[in-house]
């Protein structure tokens, strides 16, 4: 047998020989683009494992106070209705909706032509009869001593007396009717009884008001607190004292509340108890604004967990719990309410005893 081959094998040889080459270098790249010649991270966990288990928490049952929100109002304790004590036109009003005023502060002057004038008319009624009880006194002055002296009859002197303390009576009362006349037109000066806030004004200049029509409404911002009606299983535990919360959607704020009145009688048609609670004095509380009063309702267990321990991917919260032995899993869990200490309601998919670790990076909080 020749040891040279022949052109034609070596022919052959080549038409067979160049594909099996591609062959063999296409799969080399293949191999190459998935990782074959590098070095692989089997599943599992990694050097630092002790490391994250030292952050583990354990997830406790806790006995948890349940609160139930009660529609509640915004009310100011000491509130002031302004008004006339006399018949007259007002002349001038000095405050309008929304101004500060002080005690004494003066409001609203009325037309005091009249009252000035009566006024006057007492006080020169009084001036009369001062000058006619001088009179009297020296006349009775004089009836004593020529009586004494045995010139003037018993029955002068008696007269000369009755003449003296009939001035005595009316001088008094002329000066109580002073004292009314002036009260009177210190009626047409209305002044401000408390410090505190105009709320409306429901007259103007010009108007003629009578005794008891309202002219404004003041208030004591700080005397505000919360009404609200309580059902009867609920109020029976309420005492006098007694620190609630209180939440203004408004404001987006917690406030405390103590209670200082509890309305010792139901309402007929809806069987709850009035509540009244003094409210810390809070910028922007106002009377009117609508409030929830946390009233403490029953005790529920819960497994509260911090919340920067679940994170959020998507749709879906997320925690990540630890075995004794070492193994981690993503655990899908769901979530109820978040308190304003930081931790937060698990409804499913933790159990006591569970090992949570801290939510990884990449993670973002809920």
């Amino acid at each position: 047998m020749s040891n040279h081959l022949s052109e034609k094998q070596v022919i052959s040889i080549k038409k067979w020989l160049l594909p099996v080459i591609a062959v063999i270098g296409l799969v080399v790249v293949i191999a190459w683009m998935a990782g074959i010649f590098s070095n692989k991270i089997e599943p599992g966990l990694d050097s630092d494992t002790p490391r994250e288990l030292a952050n583990a928490i354990s997830v406790d049952i806790e006995r948890v106070q349940n609160y139930e929100p009660v529609p509640a109002s915004i009310a100011a304790r000491q509130t002031t209705v302004i008004s006339s004590r006399v018949l007259a036109r007002i002349t001038d009003i000095l405050v309008n909706a929304g101004d500060k005023v002080s005690h004494g502060d003066l409001l609203v002057t009325l037309e005091n032509n009249d009252f000035q004038a009566q006024v006057q008319q007492a006080r020169a009624r009084v001036n009369a009869l001062d000058a006619r009880l001088t009179e009297a006194q020296t006349d009775l002055n004089r009836s004593r001593q020529l009586r004494e002296s045995g010139v003037l009859s018993q029955s002068d002197l008696d007269r000369a007396r009755a003449n003296h303390d009939s001035l005595v009576a009316e001088i008094e009362a002329a000066r109580q009717a002073l004292d009314q006349s002036e009260t009177l037109l210190g009626y047409t000066r209305i002044q401000s009884p408390i410090d505190g806030l105009v709320v409306d004004r429901f007259s103007e200049p010009g108007d003629t008001v009578s005794p008891g029509v309202q002219i404004l409404t003041l208030y004591n911002p700080t005397t505000l607190r919360v009404e609200a009606q309580v059902r009867e299983s609920l109020s029976l535990s309420l005492a006098q004292g007694q620190s609630l919360q209180v939440e203004i959607p408004s404001l987006n704020k917690t406030l405390n509340a103590v209670i200082e009145e509890r309305v010792p009688a139901a309402d007929p048609g809806s069987r709850s108890f009035l509540v009244k609670a003094r409210l810390e004095q809070t910028p922007g509380l106002q009377p009117g604004m609508y409030a929830r009063l946390m009233i403490p309702s029953s005790i529920e267990e819960q497994i509260l967990v911090p919340a920067d321990r679940i994170g959020q991917v998507g749709q879906m919260q997320i925690a990540w719990v630890a075995s004794p032995q070492g193994n981690i899993e993503r655990r899908f869990v769901r979530t109820g309410t978040l308190y304003p200490d930081g931790r937060i309601q698990i409804t499913s998919g933790l159990d006591s005893n569970d090992l949570i670790l801290p939510i990884p990076e990449y993670v973002a909080a809920p």
